[in-house]
C-alpha cells in the first residue's frame, strides 16, 4: 500500500532521523522547555475547565435567544451553543499567558444583536464571582468579537450563526469541516468560521502533528524573539508561521523536529516568491460562498501579494496579504541569519539558545525613528482609537518606503501603553506630543493597564486638515512645571515660637489631575545610499488626515502626534535590563571647536594628562 502524499508535490526526503539529529532534538526540546514555552499541566487544565464553563454558558445563551424569539418550547428546550477554539491553543502550541482564541456558533434563529445583548451579561451571572475581568464587547468590529478575561485567562470570543442549522448536533464530535455551513455566511462570517476550519486543515495536512509542534513552537519562538511576529504589523502571524513549518514538514515527512527548523530556514530563503505557499491544491469550483478564492489570475489585489501563504479551507485566502516591501527584507535577512545558525547547531558547533537571541531594533538597527502616538482621555477610548491607529501603521510604512529617500522602514511589531497624570492643559498638550514627564509608574494602582488593544473601525479628526503636520527631528527637551512657592502675607498668624503659619485660606487648592492614556508605536527609518535629507512630511500628513477623518475620531478625546526622534532619544522603557541604551557621538571636529573656544576645557584637559 502506497504511503500518503502530503501536500502538492511528493516529499524532498523520506530518511528516518539519525541518531544526531536525535540528539539534537531533545536539545531543542530542552532549550523550549528553559525558554518557557511550555506550560504546566495544573495550569492546562485551568483552561480546559474554562472552556467547559463557556460551554455551559453558550448552551444556556441558545437557551435565552430562543426565548426571547418566543420559538417553540421542544425548541427552546432543545437549544444549544458550541465553543471551538482556533489558533496556538487548537494547534496545540500554547504556552503560559496565551490567549485562547475562541467561536460560539450557534442555530440559524440566534442573531448578532443578541450576541452582544445577552451573552456580557451571562457571563457575569453564570461565572463564579469575580471570575470575569476585563469584558469588552467590540459590536463595530469587522468580526465582532467579546474580549474578556475568565479566571486570569484571556478570551478572544467571535460568533457565528449558522445558517442552514435550526439545531446544532449533539455529537461531540461534530465539526465545521463541511463547506456548505458557510452558505448563507456574510464575509466576516466566514472568516469567523474559518478561523477553526483553517487550524483543523493544518493539522491534517501534517505527516506527523508532534514533530510539527515542536518544530512551530520552535519558530513561533524565533519570529517572536525577532520581532517579526505580527500580521496587523506587517509580518506573519501565527497562522502564517504555522503554514510554513507545515509546509516543510510536508517535504520531509518522517524528519526530528531539529531537522525540520534547520530545513525551515533554507526552504524559505529559497523560496521563489510571490509563487505561493500551498498545504493543498485550492478549491475553486465550490460555490457554497460568493466569499472570493485567492486567485492572482483574476483580482489584481491578490497579484500584488509580495509573500502569498494561502489558507487550506476553502474559501483559500492570504494569509499575508499585509506583508511590504521593508518587513519582507526584514524577514529575508532574518532567514538568512536563522540558516547559518542551525546549520551550526546541528553540527553540534553551537548551542539553540543562539537561535532565540533577542532582536537589536532599538539598541542598534537604526539612528533614526518615527513615533505614532495616539492618545485619548478615557481608557475606553483609547482602546477603540488605538486599536484603530495600530490597524493603520503598515499603511504610513507603505507610504513611507516608496520615499526616495527611504532605503528601509520597519515597524516595531508590539506597541507600548502608558498612562499619564496631567494637572492643566499645557501638561496635557505635552504629554499628546511626546513627553513621559508625567507618566504613571508601574507599581501605582493608576498604572495598571490593559494590553488587550481592541482592533476596530474607528473615526477621525474633523479639523485636521488644512493644518501641516510637522515631523520633529528630535524629540524636545524635557519640560517640567516650576515649583511654586508658598508666599506669607503681612495677616499671617504666628505660634507661640514666633514662627509664621499661613492661613488655611491662603493655601491653594490642589489641581485636579485628568488622566491620558498613551500608545506609542516606533518604526525604525534606515536611509537610501547616497541620501542626504529626509522630508517625510507630505507622506506622514497625508495618513494622519486619513486617521482624523474617520468617524469614530473625537476631537475632544482623542489625538494623534507623529514625531521624529533619534536613538539616543528613545524612552528608557523601551529597553530591557541589560540592555545598553545608545549615546549621542560627539563629532571630533566639534570637540575641537570647543576646546579652541573654550581655554578652560583645553586647562583641564592638559592638567588631565600632565598629572
Amino acid at each position: 500500500m502506497a504511503e500518503r502524499v502530503f501536500g502538492v508535490t511528493p516529499p524532498i526526503s523520506t530518511n528516518l532521523p539519525t541518531d544526531a539529529e536525535k540528539r539534537s532534538n531533545e536539545l531543542l526540546a530542552k532549550e523550549l522547555r528553559a525558554q518557557g514555552t511550555f506550560e504546566s499541566t495544573m495550569e492546562t487544565e485551568k483552561r480546559k475547565e474554562v472552556l467547559k464553563r463557556l460551554e455551559d454558558i453558550a448552551n444556556e445563551f441558545v437557551r435565552r435567544a430562543a426565548e426571547d424569539k418566543k420559538k417553540p418550547s421542544h425548541v427552546i428546550q432543545t437549544a444549544r451553543g458550541r465553543i471551538f477554539t482556533y489558533g496556538s491553543y487548537r494547534l496545540g502550541v500554547y504556552g503560559p499567558g496565551s490567549d485562547i482564541d475562541t467561536l460560539v456558533v450557534v442555530p440559524k434563529y440566534v442573531d448578532v444583536e443578541q450576541y452582544f445583548k445577552i451573552f456580557p451579561d451571562l457571563l457575569q451571572e453564570m461565572a463564579p464571582p469575580g471570575a470575569i475581568t476585563d469584558l469588552t464587547p467590540v459590536p463595530e468590529a469587522f468580526v465582532p468579537i467579546i474580549k474578556f478575561e475568565f479566571s486570569g485567562i484571556s478570551i478572544d470570543l467571535i460568533f457565528c450563526s449558522i445558517q442552514t442549522m435550526i439545531q446544532l448536533p449533539d455529537d461531540p464530535g461534530w465539526s465545521l469541516a463541511d463547506n456548505n455551513l458557510l452558505r448563507g455566511l456574510t464575509e466576516n462570517e466566514v472568516r469567523s468560521l474559518n478561523g477553526t476550519r483553517v487550524t483543523d486543515e493544518i493539522l491534517h495536512l501534517v505527516p506527523e502533528p508532534a514533530t510539527f509542534r515542536l518544530a512551530l513552537r520552535a519558530i513561533k519562538l524565533w519570529a517572536q524573539k525577532k520581532a517579526i511576529y505580527a500580521n496587523i504589523m506587517g509580518y506573519p502571524g501565527g497562522v502564517a508561521w504555522a503554514m510554513l513549518v507545515a509546509r516543510v514538514c510536508q517535504l520531509y515527512p518522517k524528519a526530528a523536529s531539529s531537522l525540520i527548523v534547520c530545513k525551515f530556514f533554507h526552504i524559505m530563503l529559497k523560496w521563489p516568491w510571490p509563487l505561493p505557499v500551498l498545504l493543498k491544491d485550492i478549491e475553486y469550483n465550490s460555490s457554497v460562498t460568493r466569499v472570493a478564492v485567492w486567485n492572482p489570475k483574476i483580482y489584481p489585489t491578490d497579484r500584488n501579494h509580495r509573500m502569498p501563504i494561502i489558507t487550506p479551507a476553502y474559501p483559500s485566502m492570504c494569509a499575508t496579504h499585509n506583508v511590504g516591501k521593508s518587513s519582507m527584507a526584514v524577514i529575508q535577512k532574518e532567514l538568512e541569519i536563522g540558516a547559518r545558525l542551525t546549520d551550526e547547531i546541528l553540527l553540534g558547533r553551537r548551542p539553540w539558545k543562539d537561535l532565540f537571541t533577542k532582536h537589536t531594533f532599538f539598541t542598534q538597527d537604526f539612528k533614526y525613528y518615527l513615533t505614532v502616538i495616539s492618545a485619548s482621555k478615557t481608557r475606553e477610548a483609547q482602546n477603540t482609537w488605538a486599536g484603530f491607529i495600530e490597524s493603520k501603521v503598515r499603511i504610513l510604512v507603505q507610504k513611507i518606503e516608496i520615499h526616495p529617500s527611504i532605503g528601509l522602514a520597519r515597524p516595531y511589531n508590539k506597541s507600548y501603553e502608558r498612562i499619564h497624570k496631567c494637572k492643566n492643559d499645557a501638561q496635557i498638550e505635552e504629554v499628546q506630543s511626546g513627553s513621559l514627564d508625567y507618566v504613571v509608574k508601574e507599581d501605582a494602582p493608576e498604572a495598571t493597564t490593559t494590553n488587550r488593544v481592541v482592533k476596530s473601525e474607528i473615526k477621525s479628526e474633523p479639523n485636521a486638515g488644512p493644518h501641516p503636520v510637522q515631523i520633529k527631528s528630535e524629540q524636545p527637551e524635557e519640560t517640567r512645571l516650576d515649583t511654586i512657592a508658598s508666599a506669607t502675607s503681612a495677616g499671617n498668624i504666628k505660634d507661640e515660637d514666633g514662627e509664621t503659619k499661613i492661613k488655611l485660606e491662603d493655601v491653594p487648592e490642589e489641581a485636579a489631575e485628568t488622566t491620558i492614556y498613551t500608545t506609542n508605536h516606533y518604526i525604525g527609518l534606515q536611509l537610501a545610499d547616497g541620501a542626504k535629507s529626509l522630508d517625510l512630511s507630505r507622506e506622514v500628513n497625508d495618513w494622519k488626515a486619513m486617521c482624523l477623518n474617520n468617524p469614530l475620531f473625537n476631537a475632544h478625546v482623542n489625538s494623534l502626534t507623529i514625531q521624529h526622534i533619534r536613538n539616543f532619544n528613545l524612552p528608557d522603557d523601551v529597553f530591557e535590563p541589560g540592555e545598553v541604551k545608545p549615546v549621542k557621538v560627539v563629532k571630533k571636529k566639534r570637540v575641537a571647536e570647543d576646546q579652541a573656544t573654550n581655554p578652560s576645557v583645553k586647562r583641564q584637559q592638559t592638567a588631565a594628562a600632565t598629572a
